[in-house]
C-alpha cells in the first residue's frame, strides 16, 4: 500500500492518493483552479488504472474545489462527503464552502454520504474516516492504521498555523474535542492540509500539544485569538502568529 502527497499549489490543499491491491482513492481534489493540472497529476501516478473514489475532508473550496472535475475525468467515479457538508457541494453553495472569498464559484458536485461506519480497504491496509468537527461541522480525518498515519484538511492547515473556528459551521469547542481525538490515536504522521507532512511520534505529539494548548487559551479569552495576531486574509482557513511558532517542518510524504 502507498500513499503519495501530492503537494497543494497556491490555495489548494494537498492531495493524497492512496493506492494499493485493491484499488486507488483520492483523499481532496484541491480548489476549481488547477483542476486540469491535478487531473494530470494524478493520472501520472496511476500508471495506466483508474481512480475508484474521492474523500473529502470538508466542504471547503481548497479541498473540494476541483471534486467535480476530477470525478469526471475518472469516469465520474463518486465523491464522498460526511453529510452535513453534502447539500453545499450539491447546490455549488459558494458561501459556506468559502468559494466566494476566492471569487469564485463553487462547481456543483453530486455526492455520496460518508461516516465512520464506512471503511475503505486497500489490500495491505484500511482507510477509516474519522468525524473531525471544529473547523467545520462536516470536518473529516482519515486514518490508515498500520501506517499509524492521519490525513486532515483545514482542522490542521499546517503544523505552524492554528485553524479558524470563525467560519460557517466552525466551533471552537469542536476544534480542541477533535484535537484530542487526534491525540488519543498516538500517530507517527499527520499530512496536514498545505505543507509538508508532520512526522515522528515525538513531533506529532508537540504540534497537537502546541494548537491544543493556543485554543485552550483563546477559550479563557472569551473566544479571541490573540490581540497581537494579524487579522486572517481574505482567503486565509486559519490564523497566522506575527512569531512563528517554534515547531520544525519535518520531511515531507
Amino acid at each position: 500500500m502507498k500513499v503519495v502527497r501530492l503537494p497543494g499549489i497556491h490555495h489548494d490543499g494537498n492531495v493524497v492518493l492512496v493506492s494499493g491491491s485493491l484499488g486507488h482513492l483520492l483523499i481532496n481534489a484541491g480548489t476549481s483552479w488547477y483542476q486540469a493540472l491535478q487531473v494530470e497529476r494524478i493520472t501520472g501516478q496511476l500508471e495506466q488504472e483508474n481512480l475508484d473514489r474521492i474523500l473529502l475532508t470538508s466542504r471547503r473550496f481548497p479541498v473540494s474545489g476541483g471534486a467535480a472535475h476530477v470525478s469526471q475525468a475518472f469516469d465520474d467515479v463518486p465523491v464522498h462527503i460526511h453529510p452535513d457538508g453534502q447539500a453545499a457541494l450539491e447546490t455549488g453553495d459558494f458561501f459556506t464552502t468559502w468559494a466566494n472569498r476566492y471569487d469564485s464559484d463553487m462547481p456543483r458536485t453530486i455526492t455520496e454520504p460518508l461516516t465512520e461506519d464506512d471503511v475503505f480497504p486497500m489490500g495491505g491496509g484500511e482507510v477509516l474516516p474519522l468525524h473531525l468537527p471544529g473547523h467545520t461541522n462536516d470536518g473529516m480525518g482519515f486514518h490508515i492504521p498500520h501506517l499509524s498515519t492521519l490525513v486532515v484538511g483545514a482542522l490542521l492547515p499546517r503544523a505552524d498555523r492554528p485553524t479558524r473556528w470563525d467560519l460557517p459551521g466552525g466551533s471552537l469547542m469542536d476544534v480542541i474535542s477533535s484535537f484530542h481525538r487526534i491525540k488519543r490515536l498516538e500517530l507517527t504522521s499527520i499530512v496536514p492540509l498545505q505543507g509538508p507532512a508532520i512526522r515522528g511520534e515525538d513531533h506529532v505529539r508537540d504540534v497537537l500539544n502546541r494548537h491544543i494548548s493556543f485554543f485552550e487559551e483563546v477559550v479563557e479569552n472569551n473566544g479571541q485569538p490573540p490581540a497581537s495576531w494579524d487579522r486572517p486574509a481574505t482567503t486565509a482557513v486559519w490564523l497566522t502568529p506575527r512569531s512563528p511558532w517554534p515547531l520544525e517542518e519535518q520531511e515531507s510524504v
